[in-house]
Parts: C-alpha cells; sequence; structure tokens
C-alpha cells in the first residue's frame, strides 16, 4: 500500500499535492530568519558595510537562490511578499541596498537560460528555437497561467528582451 502525503521534499524543495509554494516559501523564510542572529552580532561588532552584505550573499540569498527557476515564477503574490520582507528586514540590519528577489530570480532565468542555449547537448536545447531573424527566440504557447509563469517561456521572453 503507498502512503499519501501533503507534501514532500525533493532535492531541497518541498512539493506539495497542490503543486503550490507557500510551504516551500515559508520554509525559506524560516531558515533565513536563522541567520539574521548571526548577521545582527556581525552588525554589532561594527563590521564594515561590505562585509555585513558579503555575509547576507553568502548565507540568507543563497537559501532564496537555491532552485529559484523552479518556485518563484508560480509562487503566489502573499509568498513573494513574505519572502521580500525577509530581504528587507537584512537590509535594515546590514544599512545596505540588497538586490529585491524579482531581480535575482530575472538573473537566474537569463544565466541557465544562456547554459541551455551554449549547450547542443542539453534536452531542453530545442525549446530555445530561433526566428528567422536569428536575432529572438520563438515563443512558448502556453494555454495556462501556471504553464506561462514557469522557467521555460519566462526564459525565452527574458532572452528576448535582452536582445
Amino acid at each position: 500500500m503507498v502512503e499519501s502525503v501533503d507534501s514532500f521534499r525533493y532535492l531541497g524543495v518541498h512539493i506539495s499535492q497542490d503543486l503550490s509554494w507557500s510551504r516551500h516559501s515559508n520554509s525559506l523564510a524560516k531558515k533565513a530568519h536563522k541567520h539574521f542572529y548571526h548577521l545582527r552580532c556581525l552588525r554589532d561588532f561594527k563590521l564594515p558595510t561590505n562585509v555585513l552584505r558579503n555575509f547576507y550573499t553568502c548565507t540568507i540569498e543563497s537559501i532564496f537562490m537555491g532552485n529559484i527557476t523552479v518556485w518563484f515564477g508560480n509562487s503566489t503574490k502573499q509568498d513573494r511578499q513574505a519572502l521580500q520582507r525577509v530581504v528587507h528586514s537584512a537590509m535594515h540590519i546590514t544599512h545596505t541596498e540588497l538586490p529585491d528577489l524579482q531581480t535575482i530570480y530575472y538573473k537566474q532565468c537569463q544565466t541557465k537560460a544562456r547554459r541551455i542555449v551554449k549547450d547542443p547537448t542539453h534536452p531542453n536545447k530545442r525549446l530555445f528555437s530561433l526566428l528567422r531573424s536569428r536575432k529572438r527566440f520563438r515563443s512558448l504557447k502556453t494555454n495556462t497561467e501556471s504553464l506561462k509563469r514557469s522557467f521555460f517561456p519566462q526564459a525565452i521572453r527574458d532572452l528576448n528582451w535582452g536582445n
């Protein structure tokens, strides 16, 4: 007999039965909050802001960047706002400007898409076909809003926007 579960964790990503990303977003926010103590301690030791920013990038931002191309596109507005509040709190602690999650997501999508386009052996290379102009990529046909916000259509839009 196979046991039915509400969600499970696979490669660090919480996948729920209804394919929502709320549980994953909550776990990321919780994990990031645990590092605030250390960030505050470093601030209280009067370390320079570039050291605080580096600590933020290496610990807290790296938590968000793990598989961001998978989950961020289809996360809800409330989940994104909750995660952005974590970034905003870190900005108050470090007294420096930090990139928002939307910017990080777009950069990661572009980086991953460029890697796929350059690799002729990548299994998803065929999804990135150029139009006759050889300057823009063919947009993928999407029937649902969920598919439209997923990685491949988003990556193609980003690559076309950058051209």
